[in-house]
């Protein structure tokens, strides 16, 4: 199917969705700060660059945004009707990176939770005191919010 918009208007458009610094991401960062935590963010010295990082816990987080990273059973998670099956081979792809970048963080000794952007727009305060208690409790469980 052919473009609906011209090839320098998609380049503007797809130049505007961000990896770094997103809504949720800021959201996050805020609740966590408000409680006391501090952070490093996107250490390019780990593998998958994580959005927040814990050092005092040994422990690193990742915001997913539910459309990019594939939430299974989420209804951001859609698939777009435009060229399909490049979508499914895209998103495959960023499933297994960040499948590799988890198994390298736990080989490195690294605490791993991953927080969805849709849990984020429900309740940025549960996540916040859910992730909090993950933290102090030393477990090397794997938290997914």
């Amino acid at each position: 199917m052919v473009d609906v918009v011209d090839a320098a208007t998609r380049s503007r458009m797809m130049s505007g969705i961000r990896g770094k610094n997103t809504k949720p991401e800021i959201l996050l960062r805020r609740v966590m700060h408000a409680r006391g935590f501090r952070y490093r963010l996107h250490d390019r010295k780990l593998p998958g660059h994580p959005d927040l990082v814990f050092p005092r816990y040994h422990a690193v987080v990742f915001v997913h945004g539910c459309f990019w990273h594939r939430h299974e059973e989420c209804r951001f998670a859609t698939i777009p009707a435009t060229r399909p099956e490049f979508w499914t081979e895209k998103f495959q792809a960023n499933v297994a990176r960040d499948s590799k970048n988890e198994v390298m963080l736990n080989e490195a000794g690294w605490r791993i939770a991953v927080v969805w952007e849709c849990s984020l727009k429900r309740s940025a305060g549960n996540v916040g005191e859910q992730l909090s208690a993950w933290l102090e409790s030393a477990t090397d469980d794997r938290l997914e919010l």
